[in-house]
C-alpha cells in the first residue's frame, strides 16, 4: 500500500531533510559561508604549489590520531642493558619486560638498541626494511625550552598544557601558543590546492569527521566513512523505492532550483547542490576501484585506512594530485589498565598499518604517500599506581618509501628519575618541537621553504627556513626536489 502523507507532514520532512544536508557541508564545501568571507589569504609564492615532472606527480599526507594520549615510551624502549635498567625502574608496574620487546636493526644509533612493543610486529618488519622510522620526544613548544627556564618562570609554555583540548588543538593546528580555528594541514591545503584538477571534493579528507587539523581558511574536510562506497548522502535522497522519498527528493530538488535573493540562503542552496554532485563523484569513484589482494583487519580502524587507500586509487577520477587524510583512533587515556589495553590498541595499529603501506605498493604509490602519528601528548614515565598520566613530550611514527627508515630521529631521552628534561612524575620536555616535525612533511609535500612561516607561524623559532637541510632529516633533502613555477588554474 502506497505511503500517504498529507502537508504537514510533507513540508516537515522537505524542512527536516534541508537542515540535514547542513551535515554534509564538512563533507564536500570549500566555500565556507562565513569564515571565508572574513579570512585572510594566505600568501602564496611561485614556490609552493610545485608540479614535478611537468606536473604529474602525486603526494599525499596521511594523519593518523591516537586521541587521548598515547603512552608512547612503551611503544619504543631502549633495550640496551644500562639504558632498559633506567626505564625499567621509572616505569615499575609499567615496564615491559626486556625479554619481550621486539628488537628494532635501527642506524646511526652511537651504539644504542631499540625495541618496540611486543604487539608490534608489522611495525618492526616495516622499520627493519627501511619503511618506517620514529621521531623521538616530539610535543609542543612555543620556543626551545629547559627545566630552568620552567622553574623560573620565564619560559614560555604552550596554553593548556596537560589538556586534553587545548593539546589536541596544537597538535592539530600548529600554533602552541593561541587559540585558532585553522589547521596546519588546512593551511597547507589553502597554498596547494590548486594543483589538483577538480575542486569538487576537497583535498583534505577525514575518516573521522570535522577536525582541525583539515581546516582552512578557504578549504575545509570532506567527511567520507569507511564502509560502502565512502560517501555521506543525504537521508533517502535519489531512493525512489519509497514515495515518502520521492516527496521528500522532490521538496529538496525545488528549494535547490530556486535564485535565493538572500546572500545565506543562497550559498547555503549552492553548497548542497555541491554536496549532492560530489557524493556522487565520490561513490562512484570508490565503486570503479577494483578490490585489494591485500586483506584488511575487520576492525574500524583498518576499515578507515581500506577508504583512505580506496580513495589514493581513485585519485586520477576525482582529479587529485595533492590529498591530505585524517584518520583516529580513540581510547589512548590509560590512567589505568595501560599494559593490557595497550597490547590490545597496539597490535591494532601496527597491523593496519602494514595493511595500509602494503595496499599502497600494489598501486604503486608507496614512494608518493607518507603516513605519520599525531597524539594529544605523551603520558607519564612513573605509574599513577594504576596506570600512566598526562605528560608532555612522546614518540611518534612516520612510514613510507619516502622516509629514510631504519632510524631513530631527534634526541631519545634519558629516562632516569629527575634527568634534565623531566618537569616532575617523568612529564618530559620535547626535544623535537611538533613544527619541526610537521615542516619536514609540509616541504616533501610542496610548501615552498619561504612558505612555512605561513603555515607554521614559529617555525623560525627552531628552523632555518632559508637552510638547505630539511629540519629533521626523515624525508628528501629540499635539494632533491624540483619547484617549477606555479601556474594559476
Amino acid at each position: 500500500m502506497p505511503f500517504k502523507m498529507n502537508r504537514r507532514q510533507f513540508l516537515g520532512s522537505a524542512s527536516c531533510a534541508a537542515v540535514g544536508s547542513a551535515s554534509l557541508f564538512s563533507t564536500l564545501m570549500n566555500l565556507r559561508m562565513t569564515n571565508t568571507a572574513a579570512a585572510q589569504q594566505l600568501p602564496i609564492s611561485p614556490l609552493s604549489a610545485n608540479a614535478l615532472a611537468g606536473g604529474s606527480d602525486y603526494k599525499a599526507l596521511v594523519c593518523i590520531f591516537l586521541a587521548g594520549g598515547n603512552d608512547s615510551f612503551n611503544m619504543l624502549v631502549p633495550r640496551s642493558n644500562a639504558e632498559y635498567s633506567e626505564y625499567a625502574t621509572i616505569r615499575a608496574d609499567l615496564a615491559l619486560p626486556q625479554g619481550d620487546l621486539i628488537p628494532l636493526n635501527a642506524l646511526d644509533t652511537d651504539g644504542r638498541e631499540y625495541g618496540v612493543h611486543p604487539a608490534m610486529p608489522e611495525v618492526a618488519q616495516l622499520f627493519n626494511a627501511g619503511q618506517l622510522a620514529f621521531v623521538a620526544n616530539v610535543g609542543t613548544l612555543v620556543e626551545p625550552t629547559t627545566l630552568a627556564g620552567i622553574e623560573s618562570g620565564l619560559a614560555k609554555l604552550p596554553l593548556g598544557l596537560y589538556s586534553h583540548s587545548d593539546q589536541i588543538m596544537h597538535w592539530q593546528t600548529s600554533v602552541p601558543d593561541k587559540r585558532t580555528g585553522f589547521g596546519w594541514g588546512g593551511r597547507t591545503a589553502d597554498l596547494l590546492k590548486s594543483l589538483n584538477d577538480s575542486d569538487i571534493i576537497s583535498m583534505n579528507i577525514s575518516l573521522a569527521g570535522t577536525n582541525l587539523f583539515q581546516t582552512g581558511t578557504t578549504i575545509t574536510e570532506y567527511s567520507a566513512v569507511p564502509w560502502g562506497n565512502g560517501a555521506v548522502q543525504i537521508y533517502g535522497h535519489d531512493d525512489i523505492w519509497w514515495s515518502r522519498h520521492i516527496l521528500q527528493n522532490a521538496a529538496i530538488e525545488s528549494m535547490l532550483d530556486l535564485a535565493y535573493q538572500n546572500m545565506f540562503d543562497q550559498t547555503f542552496a549552492n553548497s548542497t547542490r555541491s554536496a549532492i554532485d560530489g557524493a556522487e563523484l565520490f561513490a562512484t569513484a570508490i565503486e570503479n576501484v577494483p578490490p585489494f589482494a591485500t586483506q584488511f583487519s575487520d576492525n574500524y580502524f583498518s576499515d578507515s585506512l581500506a577508504m583512505v587507500a580506496k580513495t589514493i586509487a581513485a585519485r586520477s577520477a576525482l582529479g587529485f594530485r595533492r590529498q591530505t587524510f585524517f584518520v583516529m583512533l580513540g581510547g589512548w587515556d590509560h590512567h589505568d589498565e595501560v599494559l593490557n589495553n595497550q597490547m590490545a590498541m597496539l597490535s591494532i595499529v601496527s597491523q593496519g598499518m602494514k595493511e595500509f603501506q602494503d595496499a599502497l605498493t600494489e598501486l604503486g604509490v608507496q614512494n608518493d604517500v607518507t603516513t605519520f602519528t599525531a597524539s594529544d601528548f605523551g603520558r607519564t614515565l612513573t605509574s599513577n599506581g594504576q596506570g600512566s598520566d598526562h605528560a608532555w613530550g612522546g614518540n611518534h611514527m612516520v612510514m613510507g618509501g619516502s622516509v629514510k627508515g631504519s632510524r631513530v630521529y631527534g634526541d631519545f631521552p634519558a629516562l632516569y628519575e629527575a634527568n634534565p628534561l623531566d618537569t616532575g612524575r617523568g612529564r618530559l620536555i620535547p626535544t623535537t618541537s611538533c613544527d619541526e616535525y610537521f615542516a619536514e612533511m609540509a616541504l616533501w609535500f610542496g610548501v615552498a621553504p619561504g612558505d612555512l612561516a605561513a603555515v607554521f607561524p614559529n617555525i623560525g623559532r627552531f628552523y632555518d627556513t632559508s637552510s638547505d637541510e630539511t629540519p629533521l632529516g626523515f624525508l628528501a633533502n629540499l635539494s632533491e626536489q624540483i619547484y617549477l613555477p606555479f601556474v594559476t588554474r
